[in-house]
């Protein structure tokens, strides 16, 4: 792919790049000290949660994961609801950038994502009609057998760290996430997690190709296609997929509160809990924006 040198634009786009692992994704961070309301205005409105107080942020992003899918175990929760991941990125050193939380705090959108199966774990059969099948689903996924499930951050936003080399070349890892998953539904109580701040999951996203221990085969992500917007102020890439299926996930903590000793035993068999790398997959695709944050606090 040519790439245009002209004004900001190579360093804008190259950093624009790295954002796309964050499209899943995943994932929430602590709320900047230096938090301020901003107004960007036209195509930079959706940078309004850019931390454009920070001395340190050199560019915003808003990226969406749009559909994709995360396996654990033996259960894979479908990406239905879009989740946004949204602040800034400072560079530390070439190569390697540092995400900065969003202006609110609410650096990823909290988008349950409905378990299939729900709290019993019951799917309808495929011999059943498409009608049926989806009147029974949503039966089971909805109301007290319901579960959600919702991911986020498991370390602050300040350490994660990002490779562009192997983001853009698509070999190696671009990043590792630290990320916990909440279990929600009236049962399993308000403190119902898979991962945790001590014992994190840690999926390490590439858009090239992964080479995971066995029973899972190799699977490939993609960049995607890059666009320019406002004198390549702003970078667009839509069609990009973040993958991973290497990582291991531990067991479910704080299932059932003061049951918890006899519910996340529970957890951990309806989800196959621990379970060993090889074993899971996140497959993340979205679409992301990155703005130099100059170009949006001009826009005000």
């Amino acid at each position: 792919m040519t790439i245009v040198r002209r004004g900001r634009a190579p360093r804008a786009r190259t950093l624009g790049l790295v954002v796309a692992i964050l499209a899943t994704a995943c994932l929430s961070a602590a709320g900047s000290a230096f938090a301020v309301e901003h107004h960007p205005k036209g195509d930079f409105a959706r940078f309004a949660d850019c931390p454009l107080s920070n001395p340190a942020t050199e560019l915003c992003l808003a990226a969406v994961t749009e559909s994709g899918s995360i396996t654990i175990g033996a259960k894979t929760v479908p990406v239905t609801n879009p989740l946004t991941l949204q602040g800034g990125l400072h560079e530390l050193k070439e190569e390697e950038l540092e995400l900065i939380a969003a202006e609110d705090g609410n650096t990823l959108s909290k988008s349950p994502q409905p378990v299939p199966g729900g709290l019993l774990g019951i799917v309808a059969p495929e011999s059943l009609s498409p009608v049926i099948r989806t009147i029974f689903n949503e039966f089971i996924n909805k109301g007290p057998t319901g579960v959600t499930a919702t991911t986020e951050l498991a370390a602050p936003a300040g350490s994660i760290r990002m490779n562009l080399n192997h983001l853009i070349e698509g070999e190696g890892t671009a990043f590792v996430l630290p990320v916990k998953v909440k279990l929600d539904n009236p049962f399993l109580g308000p403190s119902c997690y898979v991962g945790s701040n001590v014992h994190p999951i840690d999926i390490a996203l590439t858009t090239g190709t992964t080479s995971p221990p066995p029973p899972n085969g190799p699977i490939s992500g993609k960049v995607g296609s890059v666009s320019f917007k406002d004198e390549f102020q702003i970078t667009e890439i839509t069609g990009n997929s973040l993958v991973d299926n290497a990582f291991s996930v531990p067991v479910a903590e704080g299932c059932g509160g003061l049951l918890s000793i006899l519910v996340d035993p529970a957890v951990d068999a309806e989800l196959g809990l621990p379970s060993a790398g090889g074993h899971n997959t996140a497959i993340l695709n979205g679409t992301l924006r990155e703005a130099v944050a100059e170009a949006v606090s001009a826009s005000e």
